[in-house]
């Protein structure tokens, strides 16, 4: 896991999309196979282009494309964030029914969710023991564990 702290969408000016990120975005594009379209290559840019890993929401994702100046539709953003989960270049983590992140960094980890701010943030992982888990049902296997602690502040 990157010991570089998360950067929320909502907390970082992306007032333009300049060509570093793009191409940054676009080489994320093209390691999962994924066709660069003109929408997938904004938000691409937009969650890689500065090298930091990033949880966001549809919501927070589709404000900072409209305010790069690009125009996107919250469906296309909701559309293209599941593609990226498919490709393997993201992953969703839920926290409640109504809400869902999503996490450029895919390896496995566990999430602080802090009730007041509504963010998400990387735990320890370190921190974190399972002496072990449940067996499958029949017919089935696990393919993740998500860890997410839910935080108030005192």
């Amino acid at each position: 896991m990157s010991t570089t702290p998360y950067i929320h969408v909502m907390d970082t000016d992306f007032s333009q999309l300049n060509d570093e990120a793009l191409k940054k975005g676009s080489d994320w594009l093209a390691r999962a196979g994924v066709r660069p379209t003109r929408q997938r290559l904004s938000l691409a840019g937009l969650l890689v282009g500065d090298g930091h890993d990033r949880h966001v929401t549809a919501e927070s994702l589709f404000l900072a494309v409209k305010d790069s100046g690009e125009s996107v539709s919250l469906a296309t953003v909701y559309n293209t964030l599941r593609a990226f989960c498919d490709a393997g270049l993201m992953n969703e983590i839920t926290v409640d029914a109504t809400r869902s992140y999503f996490d450029t960094c895919v390896e496995e980890h566990p999430h602080y969710f802090w009730e007041d701010s509504q963010q998400l943030t990387d735990a320890p992982s370190g921190e974190v023991a399972f002496s072990r888990l449940p067996s499958a049902p029949h017919g089935a296997e696990i393919s993740r564990v998500d860890v997410v602690i839910r935080l108030r502040r005192k």
